[in-house]
């Protein structure tokens, strides 16, 4: 048996544990998703898995976990949304709305922390989370939620959304609703096509983009060390980017 290692933007993440048919090849398996809904709901950080057979002289256990998944993402993302608002000379007072992903995954809790923490800075604390609440990661779901908060009337000014289908299913209910999407600030996380597409076409406004690329080389690295029995770091960061109207251009072909 031998253990494999999930790749994130938070570190490596040890996962299952798999048995090689053979035990004398050394073999290396580096899975890039290109969705991560057909994998696993569990992990949305998920850029990479490595898998390693036992090698003499590679400490596999040298790379250790990091439960922070999703760390960093949520905190450029409403970090960006609040200067967007103070730019707006909403500074003196803003509502936002929160759209959270699966409350028992592990990334919509960091991420729901990372808005918490950024919107606790003296510079952002002017922002009021009006209401939080699911949309387990769905457009559909956050479709239905926003037109529920629309229905109260209540004013607000942004809303933060954990990912991107949460955001454009939020964009879809505010336009049906005939609100202008230049006066409300929308973020969310994962820069996919579609929501590169709303930021074109000026819906949305923040996004965070997962280097897929960075997060790629940097598990066949980590793999080819083990298996050469070298020292490996025990957190393998892959850093976060944010994308907005000003530098979108560098990342429609980029997810």
């Amino acid at each position: 048996m031998f253990p494999a290692y999930f790749f994130t933007s938070a570190g490596a993440i040890p996962s299952v544990k798999v048995r090689p048919r053979l035990y004398v090849l050394l073999f290396i398996v580096v899975w890039i998703p290109l969705k991560f809904e057909s994998i696993s709901k569990s992990t949305p950080e998920v850029g990479v898995i490595v898998k390693l057979p036992p090698v003499p002289g590679a400490d596999v256990n040298s790379v250790k976990s990091n439960p922070y998944v999703g760390v960093v993402c949520g905190t450029l993302e409403s970090f960006e949304i609040c200067k967007i608002l103070r730019s707006q000379g909403k500074g003196g007072g803003a509502k936002a709305y929160l759209m959270m992903g699966e409350l028992s995954n592990q990334a919509a809790v960091q991420r729901t922390k990372d808005v918490d923490d950024v919107l606790g800075m003296d510079m952002c604390n002017f922002i009021e989370i009006i209401d939080r609440q699911t949309a387990n990661w769905s457009r559909e779901q956050a479709n239905s939620l926003m037109t529920n908060w629309l229905s109260s009337g209540e004013e607000f000014d942004a809303v933060f959304a954990n990912n991107d289908e949460m955001a454009i299913g939020a964009i879809q209910a505010m336009k049906s609703a005939g609100l202008d999407m230049d006066v409300i600030v929308v973020g969310g996380v994962d820069a996919t096509q579609d929501a590169l597409a709303a930021m074109q076409a000026g819906d949305l406004d923040v996004t965070v983009f997962q280097n897929a690329a960075g997060q790629g080389s940097g598990a066949l690295n980590a793999a080819i060390a083990l298996a050469n029995g070298e020292d490996v770091d025990q957190k393998v960061y892959i850093p976060f980017e944010l994308v907005t109207p000003a530098n979108i251009n560098n990342y429609l072909s980029k997810n």
